[in-house]
């Protein structure tokens, strides 16, 4: 269970505004986040894995304060056991597919898995300026879950996929994070692509 109260300023278009969520997400969890652009979706995410801090507010993973504003408690991004799918991929240009995964973990097993969940188990060797779009955002998914996290945040993660493979990869990645334990938060421009599978939402801009 990890149990959010923030408070995060935000520049927008039409002059300032304040990001404000107070909500808990539950092990195992499925979350899909959606709403204006610019409205503290990205934000959200990147201050639950650390990366951007609020002016405000409390955030406790199981038990463990990660964020505690009043107490200038602020773990860091590394202790926070969180995979993050980042929307414009944020891969290493010189690694390859199998080195990405090598990187985050040295579970030969669970590596195979995850390459064979991607479809990219013929492209080990392939670095990201070989690899399409679709390709290096299924391989940017594959290094977030690599180790193995509690809490898994994914930024547009199937924006560059056809329908086909979208359908497939959703399919088995329900069952891999299920069968993890895994709650996940995914910010998306289209939430009919996750009918089924989040158990509730969070809509920005209401």
């Amino acid at each position: 269970m990890i149990s959010i109260t923030i408070e995060k300023k935000l520049q927008a278009y039409h002059g300032q505004q304040v990001l404000q969520v107070d909500k808990q997400f539950a092990t195992g969890s499925v979350t899909k986040v959606y709403g204006p652009s610019g409205s503290g979706k990205t934000t959200l995410l990147k201050i639950i894995a650390g990366l951007t801090t609020p002016e405000k507010g409390l955030i406790v993973a199981d038990g463990v304060t990660w964020f505690n504003a009043a107490e200038k408690v602020n773990l860091p991004t590394q202790q926070r056991n969180t995979g993050f799918v980042f929307q414009q991929y944020a891969l290493f240009p010189n690694m390859t597919v199998q080195e990405h995964l090598e990187y985050a973990t040295a579970d030969k097993l669970w590596i195979k898995q995850l390459l064979q969940l991607g479809k990219l188990d013929t492209l080990t060797s392939h670095k990201p300026n070989y690899l399409s779009g679709g390709q290096q955002q299924r391989l940017a998914i594959l290094r977030a879950m690599a180790t193995k996290p509690g809490l898994l945040l994914m930024d547009e993660p199937f924006s560059a996929l056809d329908p086909k493979m979208k359908t497939e990869l959703i399919t088995e990645l329900k069952v891999v994070l299920a069968g993890l334990g895994t709650a996940t938060i995914i910010v998306s421009h289209n939430p009919q692509e996750l009918e089924g599978w989040a158990s509730q939402e969070l809509v920005f801009g209401e």
